[in-house]
């Protein structure tokens, strides 16, 4: 099988990359700089009309958003490492759940916090309330991961899998928008472990493998 992914350097592709520096799977990796809308030619958008990160093509037929391809990476390479459920099995429901949760629901609140607030923003979009009502309904998300993750160090129950590389990414980034996951004690612990991890500190943190 032939994997090629396009993606850029701390953008929406780096979790991609986290996942398969995880899954310890050959695939080519393409880094766009996306100052200079290599992501916008007309090449790269017949992969992907959209003109973004990223992008896995796999056997020559594209994938694009960021969940859908590590719950892919997941079926097809996740499984045998024990990084991610077989199909059929509770744990996979629970994976589907938190993943596309974390994407979708918490997703579209800071989408909204970043439209409210940010420097990258137009200033002409910014609302100090809404940014603030945004933080509030993050917060009571974190809540709510925070109880799930009460029940057991990580979200499937005593191991580390996907599922987790994949909701702690996305909380790891809204931590960069200005989300604070004080007051959620598992959640910081979990957070945590996730970023003591090797793939995540060279894939993240740009520090070389230990050989």
């Amino acid at each position: 099988m032939s994997l090629k992914l396009f993606a850029a350097p701390m953008s929406s592709a780096t979790p991609v990359v986290n996942a398969i520096a995880e899954l310890g799977i050959d695939c080519e990796i393409v880094m766009f700089d996306l100052s200079s809308r290599e992501q916008k030619q007309p090449a790269y958008l017949a992969i992907n009309p959209h003109g973004v990160v990223p992008t896995l093509v796999v056997d020559g037929t594209p994938l694009f958003e960021a969940v859908e391809i590590m719950q892919w990476l997941g079926d097809r390479h996740g499984v045998e490492r024990g990084l991610w459920p077989a199909a059929d099995t509770p744990a996979r429901l629970v994976a589907l759940s938190w993943t596309s949760w974390a994407y979708v629901s918490y997703g579209a609140l800071l989408n909204v916090l970043n439209f409210s607030q940010s420097p990258r923003a137009d200033a002409r979009l910014h609302h100090p309330p809404l940014a603030a009502e945004a933080l509030k309904q993050l917060d009571a998300a974190l809540g709510r991961l925070d109880a799930q993750l009460a029940k057991a160090p990580f979200l499937l129950g005593d191991a580390f899998s996907l599922a987790d590389l994949i909701v702690a990414g996305v909380v790891t980034y809204s931590t960069y928008c200005g989300v604070s996951v004080d007051g959620h004690a598992h959640v910081q612990r979990w957070l945590q472990a996730f970023q003591s991890r090797p793939a995540y500190r060279r894939t993240w943190m740009g520090e070389s493998a230990v050989a």
